[in-house]
């Protein structure tokens, strides 16, 4: 018996510490992380520069809130700012992504006087009323009455139907550049730059959702980067603070004069211990180049993965999806069996690949052997 709610589904695994992109059970046995818990831990597990920052911010001051300044809050937003793409000028700090989407729309709205949003089938944006509003599939879970907005859905991809979806009343439209639930499903350029011209052309705002792909992930500070696309609003969370709860929504200069002391608010976001490692990884990735490795060994796993039970290889850099011959969940428990962790998604023939940025050649040996391995 536990005395946790019983709602998720789990993998008969119990890590009792992590080294790098090793996870070790409590008999010693160890497994190669390529999920890193959705997408979290970025730099992989007792990184000395995030252990070292951690510490040091946990003994200067533990907690204080945003009723007060503090310089390493300050110093965390302006790198956030120089890692993303130009034009952002403000960052809010939160606590995850759903609280990060959460308030790109609160200020879509607030910025536009408008109801409805524009979202893409597939999405996921979180668990919170509104980010789910905008989350395919929620019907199965939402829990709420009804939702806070209307909400006109678009097929993947599709950019007439994008087009014709957004007019006078869209207050934003918001989308994964690379949909990370859906199965490492990345929007090809043409319907990102049609979004960004539709948005300007009717005066709604362009979210992108770079809580799963952003921090490096796709081998680019952010997707918008990749693919020349820069909207108005931009969320990430996940590994931004390489393993400790935080999320940022990036603000154009247009947008954030049009917000007022009050109108969005947060206890925990931007604490000292969060900012602090949010410097921190922003500070490893650019110094110890990890983009570059990002690229390099993501292009070998696209040239290598496939044969056996992986027939294609989706998405961008370190966000993957192998199509496989078998159901996923079967493709998965294999992997454990090797000493190899990936992830699910909501295709049931997709094993995503998640892997820490820090992962060396050897690493990704490990993972096509073991790709090997597995029945097809």
């Amino acid at each position: 018996m536990t005395a946790l709610l019983d709602v998720y589904h789990q993998i008969p695994l119990e890590p009792v510490r992590g080294e790098g992109p090793w996870l070790f059970d409590a008999a010693g046995v160890r497994y190669l992380d390529a999920y890193g818990g959705h997408a979290v831990a970025l730099l992989g597990y007792a990184h000395p520069r995030l252990l070292a920052a951690l510490e040091t911010a946990a003994r200067t001051l533990f907690f204080q809130s945003n009723v007060v300044p503090l310089a390493v809050r300050e110093r965390a937003a302006e790198r956030l700012l120089g890692f993303a793409p130009p034009g952002f000028s403000k960052v809010f700090f939160v606590n995850s992504g759903a609280e990060a989407n959460e308030n790109a729309l609160r200020v879509a709205f607030l910025a536009t006087g408008r109801p409805n949003v524009v979202a893409v089938e597939g999405a996921f944006h979180g668990r919170t009323a509104g980010a789910a509003a905008v989350t395919a599939g929620r019907e199965k879970w939402y829990g709420f009455p009804a939702a806070p907005c209307p909400v006109t859905w678009v097929p993947f991809g599709d950019v007439g139907a994008l087009e014709a979806a957004v007019d006078a009343r869209t207050a934003a439209v918001i989308l994964e550049p690379v949909q990370g639930l859906a199965g490492a499903r990345e929007l090809p350029r043409s319907f990102l730059e049609a979004a960004r011209r539709a948005t300007e052309r009717h005066g709604a705002v362009l979210v992108f959702d770079e809580v799963q792909c952003g921090m490096g992930r796709t081998g680019w500070p952010f997707a918008a980067q990749a693919c020349g696309v820069t909207p108005d609003l931009l969320a990430t969370a996940k590994g931004l603070a390489g393993g400790f709860p935080a999320g940022a929504l990036l603000l154009r200069e247009s947008l954030a004069t049009c917000l007022g002391k009050g109108d969005l608010g947060t206890t925990f976001g931007g604490g000292p211990m969060a900012v602090a490692l949010v410097e921190t990884v922003v500070d490893v990735i650019e110094s110890e180049r990890l983009l570059e490795r990002v690229r390099r060994l993501s292009a070998r796993l696209r040239a290598e993965a496939v044969g056996g039970v992986v027939t294609a290889v989706q998405g961008a850099g370190f966000l993957l999806g192998l199509r496989t011959t078998r159901p996923a969940k079967d493709v998965l428990a294999d992997l454990r069996a090797r000493g190899i962790l990936a992830g699910g998604a909501a295709d049931p023939q997709v094993v995503r690949l998640l892997p820490p940025l820090i992962l060396e050649d050897e690493h990704v040996d490990r993972i096509l052997e073991g790709l090997r391995a597995v029945p097809a």
